[in-house]
């Protein structure tokens, strides 16, 4: 099958349309607004609906409708915008409807840059809005991958009836790469017999609800969202893991500082230093086990997470690492991008402070 050229953003809206996706509601913000104007041009060409909503609080809720109704809905945003949104991802997580997110990350806080950055992490992972809930969390280092997970995710979301977020920094949502398209059917979604379609006289009125007003039915309620929570982390933790023999040092690290710290594993390796990669696919549920059993071996001396923030998925890696080994970090914030040498560095740091 031929590759083409793609842009990260457009990719990522044709993908969301090749895999059956026919409601979007957004709002423009930089640096994803290239989705958005993709939705408006093609969408409209397959049947499908394209607003742009009055807000981002608007879209949200345009989401949560048109989610209740069964249908195949997205939207994205960036960091400022997903932050409006969160009340409605509360909303549709407690009303166990199933939607794709996107949020290609800028810097922050606040409004910040529009330059890229990954300083949502906790917003993603520990749920932005009010109450016990989750979100799956989805993390490409590729626009072939991010593609992949525009598929995944809307199965991954009718599955589980949850809403799932692709989380990807600025970089990935700008650049191009060549993309391989896997195109499957789309008439064949799963069937939804919640939703709210009318009942033709033939059933009972389907109810969708996130408020329970008795303490014992809002109990629960959370009772049940968390065996399905407990579900996905039995079943859905993804990784890639590229460990040598006589590993020394392990880089965690997911979107562009994957990349760079891949770069960085080569750099040290002409330098006498076998390092290796961590990549958690998904961010929640984080692959907690799986690195656990990596730092735990005798050869690595040390794990170095590689962010562009002040450090968030750090907290992750050194609740999975357990003190088995130090955990050091590299990284950069406000926009900027770290080099392959200053990983390099970082990495050479923590094994003088492990020695």
């Amino acid at each position: 099958m031929k590759k083409e050229l793609w842009k990260g953003n457009e990719a990522i809206a044709e993908a969301a349309i090749r895999a059956g996706c026919r409601h979007f509601f957004g709002y423009p913000i930089t640096p994803q607004n290239e989705i958005p104007e993709y939705m408006s041009l093609h969408m409209p060409k397959v049947g499908g609906v394209f607003v742009q909503a009055e807000s981002e609080v608007a879209a949200i809720n345009m989401v949560y409708g048109a989610a209740g109704s069964g249908a195949r809905v997205m939207t994205s945003s960036s960091s400022p915008g997903i932050s409006l949104k969160q009340e409605g991802i509360s909303y549709l997580a407690g009303a166990e409807l199933p939607c794709l997110i996107v949020n290609i990350m800028r810097g922050g806080p606040g409004l910040g840059t529009i330059q890229p950055a990954q300083a949502d992490y906790y917003q993603a992972t520990r749920g932005g809005g009010n109450g016990d809930y989750r979100v799956i969390v989805l993390a490409p280092a590729t626009i072939q991958e991010a593609c992949d997970q525009v598929r995944d995710g809307f199965d991954l979301a009718d599955k589980y009836r949850m809403p799932v977020m692709i989380l990807a920094d600025g970089m990935i949502g700008q650049m191009m790469e060549a993309v391989e398209w896997h195109d499957s059917k789309v008439d064949d979604l799963p069937e939804k017999a919640w939703a709210t379609t009318g009942t033709k006289g033939q059933r009972k009125p389907n109810i969708i609800n996130s408020l329970f007003i008795d303490p014992n039915e809002s109990e629960n309620h959370n009772l049940k969202l968390n065996r399905k929570y407990e579900e996905v982390k039995a079943n859905e933790i993804r990784y890639e893991a590229d460990i040598p023999e006589d590993c020394e040092v392990v880089f965690v690290a997911y979107g562009t500082p994957a990349r760079l710290a891949r770069a960085a594993v080569r750099v040290l390796k002409e330098e006498g230093i076998n390092a290796g990669l961590f990549r958690p696919i998904t961010l929640w549920p984080f692959p907690e086990r799986e690195l656990h059993e990596i730092a735990k071996r005798d050869s690595v001396k040390a794990v170095v997470a590689v962010e562009m923030s002040m450090g968030q998925m750090i907290d992750d890696v050194k609740i999975a690492v357990n003190g088995v080994k130090p955990v050091g970090f590299c990284g950069k914030a406000g926009g900027i991008v770290p080099t392959p040498r200053e990983v390099a560095d970082a990495a050479k740091d923590a094994l003088k402070g492990a020695r």
